[in-house]
């Protein structure tokens, strides 16, 4: 009942930004204080364990001198030991383990006393704090300011958020020739979303040179460094045969990867391609899986899809009222489908107004006003408190 449509073109919208909650950037910095190498690739701190008892009184050595020597051979060994076991040991960072802990002004004293000694590290964790207004006012222009400096000192972060400044105009005047210009130097230093917007740019073709080839290398690049809006774009590149010979089991596998990532539009387009079979063997009862998955996140179109398949039970059982509330809460975001209409003709008007109750209360469920138990457990653990030594009669409605 699902018709057959062709998959999504490219979505012509960049990643990354200053006004996300925490932007890509500041993901980096998300590290234990140790210097940054790298900060598009955060690496991801593990405890260390301790494989020794702790005691207040050490065994003291046996010449009475206060100190235990070990010979060169031996600290040697250790070290080396330890740089198997855990990596090379890199310097103490306390700007930056100020920052983790979220004690901003301690990190942008730190920081300012680094950056008068030209360190692009300390000058991009300066802008970061300044564009996003952490524990003091947010100037955009003057983020843009230290991100031109970090830029300049050779700081690639620096270089893709400075770019996201000009393409948005935010901070500086709004210049996206010049923002494709430091996409390009982020891009061919492999910061992957600096390659994904390089390869939209390429394919909007105005401010880059206009090749789906460029833009397809460079949104694989970007892909197989695990973005998953790249991953996405690059498989309906595969499917479309832009900028690359048609594969559609390739392309398959890359809008199943973006997916799987957990990006909601790559999970609607997989589902209708395991629903048709497209790329992959079809299986629809995964295709319901992934729809439900999309749908439950609040994406329109998997909510109408699944509508679709409660109203003929394709899949799923035969659900009048269930593909209602679907296309109730679909319609809330704008998509009316007068297919769906058809089906629900015959739909009963109580359970009309059961599904418009379930959708008003989506994702909750709609309270049990017959069971008073059953309405406390749905309540807040404050409220179930109060009302938990109530006499029963006085939760109950009295009778009439």
């Amino acid at each position: 009942m699902i018709p057959e449509e062709k998959p999504r073109k490219l979505r012509k919208k960049p990643v990354g930004g200053l006004f996300a909650p925490l932007p890509l950037l500041v993901l980096a910095f998300m590290e234990p204080a140790f210097s940054q190498q790298e900060f598009s690739q955060p690496r991801i701190p593990q405890n260390l364990p301790i494989d020794f008892p702790l005691t207040s009184n050490p065994p003291a050595p046996p010449d009475g001198s206060g100190s235990i020597e070990q010979p060169d051979s031996q600290k040697d060994d250790a070290q080396e030991i330890s740089e198997q076991i855990f990596g090379p040991r890199r310097p103490i960072d306390l700007a930056f383990g100020a920052f983790q802990r979220g004690f901003y002004l301690t990190a942008l004293s730190l920081a300012l006393e680094r950056a008068e000694n030209n360190d692009p590290a300390a000058q991009t964790l300066i802008a970061t704090i300044y564009a996003n207004g952490l524990g003091v006012a947010q100037n955009l222009a003057l983020a843009s300011s230290w991100y031109a400096i970090a830029s300049k000192n050779g700081d690639i972060a620096a270089t893709f958020e400075l770019a996201l400044l000009y393409q948005n105009g935010t901070g500086v005047p709004k210049n996206r020739q010049r923002a494709a210009e430091l996409f390009a130097i982020a891009a061919a230093a492999g910061h992957r979303e600096a390659m994904y917007n390089m390869a939209l740019l390429h394919v909007e073709g105005i401010y880059a040179e206009p090749s789906l080839t460029l833009a397809a290398s460079l949104m694989k690049r970007a892909a197989d460094a695990g973005l998953a809006e790249a991953n996405y774009d690059y498989g309906i590149m595969l499917m479309e045969g832009a900028g690359e010979p048609p594969n559609p089991e390739l392309g398959a596998s890359y809008i199943g990867r973006a997916a799987r990532y957990g990006l909601i539009e790559a999970q609607v387009e997989y589902a209708t391609l395991l629903y048709l079979g497209k790329g992959v063997q079809q299986n629809r009862p995964e295709a319901i899986l992934w729809y439900s998955r999309a749908a439950e996140a609040g994406n329109p179109v998997a909510q109408n899809r699944l509508a679709k398949l409660y109203a003929v039970g394709e899949g799923v059982p035969l659900d009048l009222q269930t593909a209602a509330m679907w296309r109730s809460l679909a319609r809330r975001q704008g998509l009316n489908d007068p297919g769906l209409d058809t089906l629900l003709i015959s739909i009963a008007p109580e359970d009309i107004n059961r599904a418009e109750e379930r959708a008003f209360y989506w994702p909750e469920k709609v309270p049990d006003t017959k069971n008073p138990g059953s309405r406390i457990l749905q309540e807040s653990p404050q409220v179930q408190i109060r009302r938990i030594d109530q006499p029963e009669e006085q939760i109950a409605p009295a009778a009439q």
